[in-house]
């Protein structure tokens, strides 16, 4: 089949024919008269894969890249703190195993709607800060309505209704992403539930960024810099959950509890 385009060798188009169809218009022709062959059209743009959640997190700031100097600063200072005796704190057991079955799929569903009110206005264990907006949406709500509504956002947190990661649960009901989230209950709540129900997993530091966040504490006492959330595209869940993992394994062990742990890092800030 003849194409209507000459030939730059002979000058002739009676023998162009079409070789081969490549990626987008672009396709490969030939002269039969002489041989010569040539493209004309455009290739396709090829799309360029999107990261992984794995490559992102392999981006994540590491205990391995602390400086040795700063290490040895902050292995100094835990030696020094877990010297001193701990004061115990007799009323966090209790309260916190009363919450870790009101958070439990049984026990949610039948909470006093009260002692959720009370959960996010208490400071034992870990002090959310101040939860005005929470009460005020409360408040217009009503308990009833106030009520079912934490009791979806933390149903949603601790066990969710799809396959979304813990890390992406938790964006969404911080972000408001979803119709599950309650006003005010955000990320110092969230953080203080996850806490309760899983006391070895995770340090009562409530916030990512902040007067003593979590990102503060890495630079201030390991001189890492963590991911500024006005900056990257990184989503808070995992900025939450990530800097956590971080400074547990920068932590190390011959801490009691993990709000022991939390407690040598707010005092041994400002030391370093």
């Amino acid at each position: 089949m003849a194409i209507n385009l000459d030939c730059s060798t002979c000058g002739t188009d009676n023998d162009v024919v079409l070789a081969e169809k490549l990626s987008g218009t672009q396709r490969k022709l030939k002269c039969e008269h002489c041989g010569n062959e040539w493209l004309r059209g455009e290739p396709a743009q090829q799309k360029i894969p999107l990261p992984s959640l794995q490559d992102i997190k392999q981006r994540f700031p590491k205990p391995g890249n602390v400086d040795p100097v700063k290490l040895a600063r902050a292995n100094e200072l835990k030696g020094e703190f877990l010297r001193q005796e701990p004061e115990p704190v007799p009323n966090v057991a209790p309260y916190w195993a009363k919450y870790q079955q009101v958070f439990s799929a049984k026990g949610l569903a039948g909470v006093n709607p009260q002692d959720l009110k009370d959960f996010a206005n208490s400071s034992v264990g870990a002090n959310p800060g101040n939860m005005s907006v929470f009460n005020d949406a409360w408040n217009e709500m009503g308990a009833d309505a106030g009520s079912q509504q934490v009791r979806k956002a933390v149903d949603y947190l601790l066990r969710g209704t799809s396959s979304l990661a813990l890390e992406d649960r938790l964006t969404a009901l911080i972000t408001d992403t979803n119709s599950l989230g309650m006003k005010g209950f955000k990320e110092s709540l969230l953080t203080k539930v996850l806490c309760i129900v899983y006391p070895d997993r995770y340090l009562t530091i409530l916030k990512y960024t902040g007067t003593a966040g979590k990102r503060e504490i890495a630079r201030s006492l390991w001189g890492l810099e963590l991911p500024d959330p006005e900056k990257v595209d990184w989503t808070i869940g995992r900025l939450i959950l990530w800097s956590n993992d971080l400074l547990l394994a920068l932590l190390g062990e011959g801490f009691q509890h993990q709000q022991h742990a939390a407690e040598f890092l707010w005092w041994a800030k400002d030391k370093a």
